[in-house]
């Protein structure tokens, strides 16, 4: 098996058992004390959001230009100079945010000033973390990194979130083992990384400077930049703006059900990986045919997939919540699911689309139109949170109508540049039987037993999808279940 192979396998494992770890959490350990939860839940998204300003783009120029410096044996040298940048970063932005407050002083009413002791080391901290995890890519070392980009942050949620809850220390020791996770991250980085290559910092600028190689790099790392800072905000900015606007209880429900309503997302999680070589080959060898085809059969895989658990997981919340600690709270809240869930299936049902242009010559398309996700989801959140009453409904109808818009975009695009398209008739088959499977569930009589109900009702969803599906042959089920696949992976005859 080569190393490619190795690490990617190991890769996945790692991500499904992060993935497992923190859905767990979410469900039974978090729920039990939503503040201290929300608490934790701002803090990070806070520190991620602002982290791009800080690395600029650093991280992925440690990729782009590896060749040509590894070829000239100045990799290292590349290196010491990013880290030493995200330090002139730092200071510059401390500057500026220091200053801000001073000039707006409603600034300092804010839950990010009140907790900047907090956010402001994590995110220099993040910063060398970042720059450490693309440079080792190079090395096509994945696996580690991944532990500590991955997994270690829910180990830090979890054990944070234990000292306080279950041990009774006092919320400042939570914190410090909270910041103390992301540092040991950050060691682990430097550790790792020297065992690949013996560390030695070189900050001669002679090197950058030579043929104005510092103006290709800056130009590129803005770029990666504007797509990074806003990718950063598009996906963070819900827990800031609840934290803020809400408070912190109603962040602990929504980081909550967004947990619950992501495992839709599960199938997605290996397939994407994979996929990216095939897509890169149809592009390169202008294949747009093949790729279509390929696009149109895994975005069907992922919303067959997707419509399944999400309509099991739609039947079954409401008998969930009476296992869950503060279960009315979620149960109060549960139109975030829906709305959610059907957002977070359209983005399904578009498949690859980012990859696809993020691959092509057309790469700066998805800077363009991740910035616009990025303003219209702080638009929509501002205007919800202002000037109506919905609250988390609210913000979820506005991360819904955002990201159904991003994935429009891309969308038009690709079909406009490339000629595919990801949707098909099956898809609305699947819809379908999916409509009438909720339906169904929640008109049948319910039991006394919740934790009956909890498994009877999506186990009629299941049943009524796979009458469903051998009828109308959406999704080939055989090929999955069939003696032949079954042999491969078990290796019986």
């Amino acid at each position: 098996m080569s190393v490619v192979a190795r690490q990617g396998f190991k890769y996945s494992l790692i991500g499904y058992f992060g993935f497992l770890i923190g859905t767990f959490s979410a469900i039974f350990i978090f729920p039990r004390d939503m503040v201290f939860y929300g608490k934790l839940r701002y803090i990070l998204p806070t520190a991620e959001m602002l982290l791009p300003i800080v690395v600029f783009g650093l991280s992925f120029s440690n990729v782009k230009f590896f060749n040509k410096t590894s070829k000239d044996g100045k990799q290292q040298n590349f290196l010491s100079l990013s880290l030493a940048g995200i330090l002139i970063n730092f200071a510059l932005f401390i500057a500026g945010y220091f200053l801000a407050n001073l000039l707006f002083p409603k600034l300092q009413q804010t839950e990010m000033w009140q907790m900047k002791r907090l956010i402001l080391p994590l995110i220099l901290v993040l910063a060398f973390s970042a720059v450490f995890n693309k440079y080792l890519s190079n090395y096509k070392r994945i696996v580690i990194p991944n532990i500590f980009e991955n997994l270690l942050p829910k180990l830090a949620n979890l054990g944070a979130f234990s000292l306080f809850f279950f041990l009774g220390f006092p919320e400042k020791v939570a914190y410090l083992f909270f910041i103390g996770m992301f540092v040991l991250g950050l060691v682990g980085y430097i550790l790792y990384t020297n065992r690949l290559e013996k560390l030695k910092p070189d900050f001669s600028t002679e090197y950058i400077k030579k043929d104005g190689m510092w103006r290709e790099v800056l130009n590129y790392s803005f770029y990666g930049f504007l797509g990074n800072i806003g990718n950063f905000v598009a996906v963070r900015i819900d827990s800031v703006m609840i934290g803020e606007f809400l408070g912190f209880e109603p962040n602990g429900v929504y980081n909550t059900l967004y947990a619950i309503i992501s495992l839709i997302t599960v199938p997605a999680m290996g397939l994407y990986s994979i996929s990216a070589p095939i897509i890169n080959k149809n592009i390169i060898e202008n294949d747009f045919e093949e790729l279509d085809r390929f696009h149109k059969k895994t975005s069907l895989t992922l919303f067959f997939l997707g419509a399944v658990l999400l309509s099991c997981i739609l039947v079954g919340f409401p008998y969930l919540t009476n296992f869950m600690k503060n279960g009315d709270l979620l149960r109060q809240a549960e139109p975030v699911i829906w709305v959610l869930g059907f957002a977070m299936l359209f983005d399904l049902a578009t498949g690859f689309n980012g990859h696809i242009i993020s691959l092509s010559k057309y790469y700066r398309f998805n800077i363009v139109v991740m910035l616009f996700l990025a303003g219209t989801t702080v638009a929509l959140n501002i205007y919800f949170l202002k000037n109506t009453n919905l609250e988390l409904f609210g913000v979820a109808i506005a991360t819904a109508i955002s990201l159904t818009l991003f994935n429009i975009a891309k969308i038009v695009f690709n079909y406009w540049k490339f000629n595919v398209f990801p949707l098909c008739i099956e898809m609305m088959y699947a819809m379908l039987i999916g409509t009438i499977g909720i339906a169904v569930a929640i008109l049948l009589p319910e039991f006394n037993n919740n934790f009956v109900n909890l498994f009877y009702k999506p186990g009629v969803v299941l049943l009524l999808f796979f009458i469903g599906n051998h009828f109308l042959k959406i999704f080939p089920l055989e090929d999955y279940i069939n003696r032949k696949f079954l042999q491969s992976i078990f290796k019986f005859k």
